[in-house]
């Protein structure tokens, strides 16, 4: 059926959807999402392990944002990881965002991936989550570590 020009379309026709604002993170240990809140760092092996860099996280309306960045001392390498903390458990937590590994191991690597379920997770009691995704990009073996 046609609208007639005198009259506007129907209030069906003429809504658009508006998107719904992300879900709060789910929390389901405490004492992890605090060791997360005051974690130690962010590394990948290729650029080192003694040299962690900053891992910012945000509160924004019950939602976690992480924002990790770690650069080479002296030569080109990064990485980013940055996005919304979906699920914090007793040893791991599930990130929706982005991973980025610029120049490292060697110059002109471009890995970089924007997707849900980003893992990371502690694993041998070890002292730092571990994204459990190892050959993602381009089949070399990354290690993304935050500390705590």
């Amino acid at each position: 059926m046609r609208a007639s020009p005198d009259r506007p379309p129907s209030p069906e026709v003429a809504q658009e959807t508006t998107p719904l604002p992300p879900s709060p993170t789910r929390i389901l240990d405490q004492d992890a999402a605090l060791r997360l809140r005051g974690n130690g760092g962010i590394t990948l092996q290729w650029i080192g392990w003694e040299d962690r860099g900053p891992v910012d996280i945000r509160q924004n309306g019950g939602v976690m944002i992480l924002r990790g960045m770690q650069n080479a001392q002296g030569g080109p390498g990064k990485l980013l990881v940055e996005g919304r903390v979906t699920e914090i458990g007793p040893d791991y937590f599930i990130l929706d965002g982005l991973v980025s590994i610029v120049d490292t191991p060697d110059e002109g690597r471009l890995c970089r991936q924007r997707r849900t379920n980003w893992r990371f997770a502690v694993t041998q009691n070890r002292k730092y989550w571990r994204l459990r995704e190892f050959e993602w990009c381009d089949l070399l073996t990354d290690y993304i570590d935050i500390y705590f």
